[in-house]
């Protein structure tokens, strides 16, 4: 909890039991503590230089907490400030270098990670740093990278970024594939299967990207592509696969369950129809007598069903696929 004002889990935890107590003597703390007195002294030191703590001046061996309130809003208004500070000099760098690099060269446009350590670095730099959404096709080979070391992603996941992840059926049959996928759906992500994918890649926020450079045996590599032609036809290639993949939950147990795409049902239809004629998502759910959240719902479900991310798309699709008609009064 306090390690972001730069305490480890040991000084957290004396400080923690000083203030409880008040006042206390080393060999008492160090008892509650289960630490050696001289590691307690050592957790007391470090609290005493944050000015979390001080040597009672009523008797020698004596610690007493500095009141929370206090101590702790200063340290917080001091990493604030330097929070501040260090956001000013991000904003400061970004400026710089898109001045240096209004028109950047074509080999600016890609970058070359080699080294199974780089790329698997390169891989967690990119979600942590993706702020809305990360697209990815999973194959059933990882060869530097596997779900359960990749913390970066729960992490993301944690802050709202959405996923999309396609998996081969191969993953199925990972020592840990059904766990991983079982974990990736606890957390909200979308995960749909197809037989095989195309590469493996990883999309973040649709501007960058990353792809293995190498085949196996050689030594792992990667490329990192930025904006560009390039970069859009990856993320179109991501889509394609996509749309023809099939949903994916797990069942009781574990067993795989791959949802059949069917189509929309007919009280769909009729929120779709009725949506396409400039109705809002509160009036269609007057109409039909239906809840708000399940409207919603419905629609969220036939986005996914469809591929698209926004309602225009699936407003579209609902064209294209004969799901209402173009006169909404035939």
């Amino acid at each position: 909890m306090l390690g972001a004002i730069g305490l480890d889990e040991r000084q957290e935890s004396a400080y923690r039991v000083l203030v409880a107590l008040g006042v206390a003597e080393v060999p008492d703390l160090a008892h509650r503590l289960a630490l050696p007195e001289t590691d307690t002294e050592r957790a007391l030191r470090r609290l005493e230089q944050q000015g979390l703590a001080a040597k009672s001046s009523a008797g020698t061996g004596r610690w007493v907490a500095a009141p929370p309130g206090v101590a702790l809003g200063a340290l917080l208004t001091q990493q604030r400030h330097e929070l501040e500070q260090a956001e000013l000099a991000a904003a400061l760098l970004a400026q710089e270098f898109r001045s240096e690099a209004t028109a950047p060269a074509v080999h600016d446009l890609v970058e070359v990670v080699t080294g199974a350590s780089a790329v698997a670095h390169r891989f967690v730099q990119l979600q942590l740093g993706a702020t809305e959404e990360v697209c990815a096709l999973v194959t059933g080979n990882p060869v530097v990278v596997t779900g359960t070391d990749n913390e970066a992603e729960e992490k993301a996941a944690t802050r709202g970024v959405r996923y999309r992840v396609v998996v081969e059926r191969e993953v199925f049959s990972l020592p840990n594939g059904i766990t991983e996928l079982s974990a990736a759906l606890g957390r909200d992500e979308q995960v749909r299967v197809v037989d095989r994918v195309p590469t493996k890649l990883v999309v973040a926020d649709r501007t960058l990207a990353m792809v293995p450079l190498t085949g196996r045996g050689a030594d792992p590599a990667a490329l990192v592509v930025h904006a560009s032609g390039l970069l859009e036809s990856l993320t179109g290639l991501f889509e394609a696969v996509w749309r023809e993949a099939l949903p994916l939950r797990l069942g009781m147990g574990g067993e795989v369950d791959e949802e059949k795409a069917s189509g929309p049902d007919a009280t769909d239809l009729e929120i779709l129809s009725l949506l396409l004629a400039g109705m809002t998502d509160a009036s269609v759910a007057k109409q039909l007598d239906l809840g708000l959240r399940t409207v919603q719902r419905r629609v969220k479900g036939l986005m996914e069903l469809t591929g698209v991310t926004t309602r225009l798309q699936l407003g579209w699709h609902a064209y294209a696929k004969g799901w209402v008609a173009r006169d909404l009064r035939e």
